[in-house]
């Protein structure tokens, strides 16, 4: 065989194998199960699949209905169990175009916007579809989300207390405003308990709802959830619905996991400075991103200054945003170090997207580790979710009776002294001990230890101690 002829051969023989290939990564797959979610503005539905395939997504009027063509599938299931009612539809219908390519149609009561894509497998999961259908008016995501989430089914979750009620400030002093960000939600379950059907989606909403009630019990302050029910919202969307809400504090609820059952404990995370330099950077590259922040409710006004100004004005906001973190955040894990051993004793930094708004202080609680037995049948408790945001509520009023906002209602009871003092923070010193600490401040020591939840009387240079508005002149 001539050298010409075995090079032909070579390329057809290889182009065969491709095309085997490619025939094999998009063979029939199944729909195994559909479900739904829905949410204030959306309606999301997750196909599971046993493999890859191909799609397509287009409307139809008269009457309004949403087509998706799914490639290469089969459906292996059926539609009868979804729960359509509170939805835009009315009806959900199936037809096997051909062997491999399958048709769903979604039948509407009114127009959506379809937005639709793809997640591969993870180490839980097989391939999904997600299609999200946008009420009329509903700001739609320009890009599609990136981070893959697991499914999971949806497990319906109720308060622990009855709606919260708002206590109103005085008229003209507006209330101090706590976005509270209750951890995944819908097709992302988050961290799995041992205990059987108990995921983090779940014990996230329950804390957040009772610390939703308990902020709104507090004259002067209001509780907006940004998750209000079991349905997933993409994490920079997080801190948007925050900033519309008008936030002065975003407060986002998480139970951690481990691979070791044993591990345990509470913590609380702020901004690293590394993550702080970098979406810094994101928003003077993107433009959409200074508009919304300046010229809607952020703090910050960049619309008008030229690129190197806008870059001073946004790291001074970044970096005071990030000094009122990590402020509101010690004095939320000492109330926690009260009520549940703490795993960190101090704030640890961390790169959370949630945590990364230029204008908004934002803390994240891991409320203790559900991959323990023993803390996840605690994080379950309605008693130790009460327990939970009576701590944090603690820390975030301390931190506001401290740095009221201007026309708040706080900021009024502090400038006509109708606010007790406050406590105070002390750096400790090379050569300074726990007990000269407790003399300088005129506290009792046992005083100080129970406010820093301290076992022992050893404490280290750098180390930031909160102490006490009590002094022994009150003690009994």
């Amino acid at each position: 065989m001539g050298l010409a002829m075995r090079i032909g051969a070579r390329f057809i023989a290889v182009g065969v194998v491709l095309a085997v290939m490619a025939a094999e990564a998009f063979a029939a797959s199944d729909v195994r199960s559909v479900r739904l979610w829905r949410a204030p503005d959306n309606t999301r539905l997750v196909f599971d699949l046993s493999g890859p395939v191909k799609h397509s997504v287009f409307t139809l009027t008269a009457p309004n209905r949403i087509v998706i063509d799914i490639n290469g599938a089969k459906l292996a299931t059926n539609f009868k169990s979804l729960a359509l009612k509170g939805t835009p539809i009315t009806s959900v219908r199936s037809a096997q175009r051909s062997a491999d390519d399958l048709r769903v149609v979604i039948d509407l009561s009114t127009v959506v916007t379809p937005k639709s894509f793809t997640l591969a497998p993870n180490q839980q999961y097989g391939d999904r579809l997600v299609v999200d259908l946008f009420d009329q008016g509903a700001d739609t995501p320009s890009a599609l989300p990136s981070t893959q989430v697991a499914s999971t089914p949806t497990v319906p979750v109720t308060p622990t207390q009855a709606p919260p009620k708002i206590v109103p400030a005085p008229s003209g002093k507006r209330d101090i405003v706590i976005a509270i960000d209750a951890g995944h939600g819908g097709e992302d379950p988050g961290a799995l308990s041992p205990v059987k059907g108990k995921v983090e989606k779940q014990v996230t909403l329950m804390i957040a709802k009772e610390l939703q009630r308990q902020i709104n019990a507090e004259k002067g302050f209001r509780g907006e959830l940004v998750r209000t029910g079991d349905y997933f919202i993409p994490l920079r969307r997080r801190t948007e619905i925050a900033r519309k809400k008008g936030a002065d504090l975003f407060v986002s609820i998480h139970a951690d996991a481990a691979p070791r059952r044993s591990a345990f404990g509470a913590s609380v995370y702020a901004l690293s400075d590394r993550g702080a330099t970098s979406e810094t950077a994101r928003w003077l590259a993107d433009a959409e991103n200074q508009s919304d922040l300046i010229g809607g409710a952020g703090n910050v006004s960049l619309d008008d200054k030229d690129r190197m100004l806008a870059g001073v004005l946004l790291d001074l906001s970044m970096t005071a945003s990030l000094s009122s973190s990590l402020n509101v955040g010690q004095k939320v894990l000492s109330n926690i170090g009260q009520i549940t051993p703490l795993h960190k004793r101090r704030v640890e930094q961390a790169g959370f997207m949630v945590l990364k708004s230029p204008d908004i202080p934002s803390i994240l609680v891991e409320t203790g580790f559900i991959s323990n037995p023993n803390e996840a049948n605690k994080l379950f408790s309605s008693k130790h979710q009460q327990s939970l945001a009576r701590s944090i509520t603690s820390g975030v009023k301390q931190f506001f009776q401290q740095n009221p906002p201007p026309g708040s209602y706080i900021a009024w009871q502090r400038d006509n002294g109708k606010i007790a003092p406050s406590a105070r923070e002390h750096r400790v010193s090379s050569g300074e001990s726990l007990a000269m600490i407790a003399e300088r401040y005129q506290i009792s020591l046992a005083a100080l230890k129970s406010a820093n939840s301290l076992s022992s009387n050893v404490i280290k240079v750098g180390q930031t101690l909160h102490i006490p508005a009590t002094s022994l002149a009150s003690q009994p």
